[in-house]
């Protein structure tokens, strides 16, 4: 699972409605989130998933509902 949060006065704070039991133990990796990332273009945003799916089928636009539902492929 991964979570985002916020530290405020050296106190991680969770997002609302989210719990952790006392003495979970997590591992906490610092990030830094671009302020303006929601001014730049779908590409540029998800840039860094270009090519990570290297071993999908060839046809899966085209059969995408084949491939998730089940159904008969298209010619």
């Amino acid at each position: 699972m991964t979570v985002t949060a916020t530290v405020r006065n050296d106190t991680i704070r969770l997002p609302k409605g989210m719990h952790f039991p006392d003495g979970t133990q997590v591992i906490i990796e610092r990030v830094t989130l671009p302020k303006e990332s929601g001014n730049l273009p779908i590409g540029q945003r998800l840039a860094d998933f270009i090519g990570i799916a290297g071993d999908l089928p060839e046809d899966l636009a085209r059969n995408i509902d084949h491939y998730v539902h089940g159904q008969p492929k298209r010619s």
